[in-house]
């Protein structure tokens, strides 16, 4: 389970509207027909239109300084583990998505008159979509680059050689591009991975948009308090704030776990990714105590992830050198950072 939450940004400030945001989930739409379509939908309601969402999010922003978001966008990516677990995507995505909103309020460590936030409290539309795209942050991308480089170089000297400003082999370079193409190291359905491709296999996602503001439209709830969670004296009163992301994301594991039966490998947890980049020692020394399935598993999850393997797999925590650890590191920040995980 993959989960960030970003801020509303565009530009230098923010933007008073969230239309271009709410444009750009319904770029799936694009095309279809009215039944077609995948409509927004939040606790209650499933057939929401875009239009509304618009409505709703501007007119929910009463005191906020040009220099506060609006709104924050949650991107929430089940893993194909996890979406093999589902028996009706959508239904089940939606009912996930509802649970997680729950996990969503608790995580804050506030209060409204007196009591804790409830889910009543929020107000937020969900959307399902079922494509994605290779991003340049992509270790498939990334390391398919040199040879993109290079044959880019190619198909510019034939068109050199093409148009007489340059001497060369039109055929001898068309045959080097068709061997670089071949020797490329990321490649889906015989093609070379480029940026802007579309993955293949279920990339069902969610996209979340909650308001900053309260469904009441007094209080401000940022899930990017830099707070986590504490107390402070205002006014001779002691007021809670913040919100903890390290329990929204562990709770959300839990809850899909509980909801539709996952067995959650140790790979697979957020506690166990952020030690990968934090202390991979531990990490390591965690994941060799797994019982044989379970580490095979282990391994083979973080590779489909684009996280760079270590050259053997360590057999005694004396083999896990810190050289190797910062190598890793390295690798496994650009690898977390493309597979979108909120940490």
């Amino acid at each position: 389970m993959y989960i960030t939450i970003t801020p509303q940004k565009m530009g230098g400030s923010y933007s008073k509207s969230s239309a271009d945001f709410v444009g750009y989930l319904e770029k799936e739409n694009q095309g279809l027909d009215q039944e077609d379509m995948e409509c927004f939908f939040n606790q209650y309601d499933n057939e929401i239109s875009a239009e509304e969402v618009i409505r709703e999010i501007d007119g929910n922003t009463a005191k906020l300084e040009k220099t506060e978001p609006r709104f924050y966008s949650i991107t929430v990516s089940p893993s194909k583990y996890e979406l093999g677990k589902l028996e009706h995507n959508n239904e089940d995505l939606k009912k996930y998505t509802r649970e997680l909103m729950k996990d969503y309020v608790t995580s804050f460590n506030r209060e409204i008159n007196g009591r804790p936030i409830t889910i009543d409290d929020i107000k937020y539309y969900a959307k399902i979509e079922h494509q994605r795209t290779f991003k340049g942050s992509d270790v498939q991308v990334k390391e398919n680059q040199p040879f993109a480089t290079k044959i880019l170089q190619l198909k510019t000297d034939i068109r050199k050689i093409e148009n007489g400003t340059m001497a060369g082999n039109v055929k001898e370079k068309k045959t080097e591009i068709t061997k670089l193409e071949r020797e490329t190291p990321h490649q889906q359905a015989g093609k070379r991975i480029v940026q802007g491709m579309q993955k293949e296999g279920s990339q069902s996602h969610i996209h979340i948009i909650v308001s900053r503001k309260d469904a009441s439209n007094r209080f401000s709830l940022s899930p990017g308090s830099k707070y986590k969670t504490s107390n402070v004296e205002l006014n001779g009163k002691s007021v809670k704030r913040g919100f903890d992301r390290d329990s929204f994301f562990e709770k959300a594991e839990k809850t899909f776990d509980k909801t539709f039966g996952y067995h959650r490998n140790f790979a697979e947890t957020y506690q166990a990714r952020k030690d990968f980049i934090k202390n991979p020692k531990i990490y390591f020394a965690a994941l060799m105590k797994l019982p044989t399935n379970e580490k095979a598993l282990a391994f083979k999850i973080m590779g489909k992830a684009g996280v760079p393997m270590m050259p053997s797999i360590p057999v005694t925590q004396g083999q896990l050198a810190m050289k190797i650890f910062k190598g890793l590191r390295r690798g496994v920040e650009v690898a977390i950072k493309s597979s979108s995980i909120g940490i």
